[in-house]
């Protein structure tokens, strides 16, 4: 089942959190992650959430996510981005999605 980090993200010194960015794109691809949302200016539908800046990245589980939130390559990213912003994350399991030819079966 895949696992998604979400977070939100407050930048406080850019420069430094540009090279956070660099390590940590290059931990998540050796850790078979992939970015679903980086950056852009999140709207608010509902609630008094104001995020300042998202970031979801996906992983093909939660073991995988967690080993990669816990490897030494995110930990040294890591000390980059404690440096440089404040941020909010959650780890969030998604769901199964079936195909075409699954959901007829089951149907």
């Amino acid at each position: 089942m895949p696992a998604y980090f979400i977070a939100d993200v407050d930048v406080l010194d850019p420069q430094v959190f540009e090279r956070y960015r660099t390590a940590a794109a290059a931990s998540v691809a050796q850790h078979g992650g992939k970015y679903v949302v980086r950056g852009g200016a999140p709207e608010v539908l509902e609630g008094d959430w104001q995020p300042r800046g998202l970031i979801v990245l996906e992983f093909e589980s939660a073991d995988a996510l967690r080993r990669w939130y816990e490897s030494s390559e995110y930990r040294a990213a890591k000390q980059l981005r404690e440096r440089s912003a404040k941020l909010n994350a959650v780890l969030a399991e998604g769901v199964e999605l079936m195909t075409g030819y699954e959901r007829a079966r089951e149907g």
